[in-house]
């Protein structure tokens, strides 16, 4: 019992202890995953029981962004938007898959950021401001990357899907190796 009432104590001593900051980016993490989610799924998923399912699936990676959740939420973002597109035979739209890519890759972000700042830690705006500044380049950088290779490809027949295939998978190689020397410098 005394182990029961030290972590409600404990519990209760972090909640008053919570600065406004790392809140914000916890409630950034849960809108976004949630946004990502209502781009990927059709309509007819947020009635019925799998609104609760994903609303909870949603706040877990705000809730625990160290741990495995930020990349169930994305699997769970991935999952729906190919049973939209495969199951439910929803076009492939080039608006939806560049804001679904934006929402996937600000919802890792953000989790990043919740990872590092403990809750009651006191935060200079201009930190998030510059961390989300830099999400917003590397996207912006993403889509015009992704359609300058969609249009040199020729988005339609077997041909032109393959060069983007290849384009593709060109960009991934180079930054890996990219990333990979960054490291090895340090």
């Amino acid at each position: 019992m005394k182990v029961v009432v030290r972590r409600v104590e404990a519990a209760r001593y972090a909640v008053r202890r919570v600065t406004l900051l790392p809140l914000l980016v916890r409630v950034g993490v849960f809108l976004t995953v949630l946004t990502g989610f209502a781009v990927a799924y059709p309509m007819a998923v947020w009635t019925g029981q799998a609104l609760l399912a994903l609303l909870v699936t949603a706040l877990l990676p705000a809730l625990g962004p160290r741990r495995y959740w930020p990349t169930f939420a994305a699997l769970v973002t991935v999952g729906g938007w190919l049973y939209a597109t495969f199951g439910q035979g929803q076009s492939i739209a080039l608006w939806r898959l560049l804001l679904l890519t934006a929402l996937l890759y600000l919802g890792h972000t953000l989790c990043a950021l919740a990872a590092l700042l403990p809750y009651d830690a006191v935060v200079d705006p201009d930190l998030v401001l510059r961390w989300l500044a830099r999400a917003a380049g590397v996207l912006l950088v993403t889509w015009v990357l992704g359609v300058l290779l969609l249009t040199v490809g020729g988005v339609g027949g077997d041909r032109g899907m393959l060069a983007v295939t290849i384009g593709g998978l060109a960009v991934a190689v180079l930054v890996s190796a990219l990333l990979g020397w960054l490291l090895r410098r340090r």
